[in-house]
């Protein structure tokens, strides 16, 4: 089952669609159904919803120009599509970045289309190569022994640091699969010191020991096979949040749905919870004008791990005093 994408995903898919548009001035249905993955039924209501998109004042000369009928769909005045970007030099050096950042995962092809791109890049700006270094060489050795592992069928002991300061663990693992996610690489594995499926961050793993032991493959959750870095797992928990709609952004890529209005202008937004010390952390980030809404239980999260910073602050200051 394919994962609903979130308000960002929906934007960066109809961007694709329109620039395709406008390429190809019309198309049908069925075609761009197939080309992007999507349901007729829920293409034709993205088109329909740009159809209703423009700029100030929203008048019928200032909308995109999309015509749909029962098979096909004609774009008009999509022309800045076809033209390429024009980047200012901090947004090249930006693009750049991020672009160097991906070509320094281990397994990038550097003469693929991506490096390709970089270099025409790089040389636009005329400043030498950007040099960005994503992990050290031991997480990068994590990296190796890990996919080997999930590809042997080999069991792996793993020195874990977990979300609390002093709460690191020595776990047996067999390995599933190791997948970059929202710009992090995750390691998915039935874990034997909590008998069930979890996902771990790789820069969280200290150290790794393959064990010579073969296992024999489980299937994994439903919930580990979607694209969002978090899996809820036994023991989660849905939130509702309401906070500022200037706040939204910020917990876009923990929701686990579409936000809801307020009649006072505030956004409701659903978060799955399945380590209440993680979400204080959250709160605190958004500040004071957030509401928990439910489940009751969830509501002083913020205030306690504002408590707890407190008493490790002072325990710190205290010491070095």
């Amino acid at each position: 089952m394919t994962e609903p994408l979130d308000a960002g995903g929906r934007l960066r898919r109809l961007l694709a669609i329109l620039a395709y548009l406008a390429g190809v001035g019309e198309a049908t249905i069925a075609e761009l159904s197939e080309r992007f993955s999507m349901d007729e039924r829920a293409l034709v209501a993205e088109l329909e919803l740009a159809a209703c998109c423009g700029l100030p004042p929203y008048t019928p000369d200032q909308l995109l120009e999309l015509v749909l009928d029962d098979e096909r769909v004609v774009a008009y005045g999509l022309e800045a599509l076809r033209r390429p970007a024009r980047l200012s030099p901090d947004e090249g050096f930006a693009v750049a970045a991020a672009a160097r950042a991906l070509m320094a995962v281990p397994g990038a092809d550097p003469d693929g289309p991506l490096g390709s791109a970089l270099a025409k890049l790089e040389a636009a700006l005329g400043e030498d190569r950007l040099r960005v270094e994503l992990d050290t060489a031991e997480q990068t050795e994590h990296l190796e022994v890990l996919r080997r592992a999930a590809a042997d069928h080999e069991l792996v002991e793993i020195d874990y640091l977990g979300g609390k300061r002093g709460d690191e663990t020595t776990r047996v693992v067999e390995p599933h699969a190791v997948a970059a996610r929202e710009g992090r690489f995750y390691l998915d594995a039935y874990c034997h010191l909590a008998d069930g499926w979890r996902r771990f961050q790789v820069e969280r793993v200290r150290a790794v020991r393959p064990l010579g032991t073969p296992f024999s493959p489980r299937t994994p959750p439903e919930e580990l096979g979607g694209l969002r870095a978090f899996a809820g797992g036994p023991g989660t928990r849905l939130a509702r949040v309401a906070l500022p709609e200037r706040l939204q952004a910020l917990v876009e890529r923990v929701a686990a749905g579409p936000a809801e209005r307020l009649a006072d202008g505030r956004a409701v937004v659903p978060v799955e919870v399945a380590d209440e010390h993680w979400f204080g952390l959250l709160l605190l980030r958004l500040g004071p004008d957030v509401e928990v809404l439910s489940p009751p239980g969830l509501a002083k999260a913020g205030e306690s791990a504002a408590r707890r910073a407190l008493v490790r602050y002072r325990t710190e200051v205290g010491a070095s005093g």
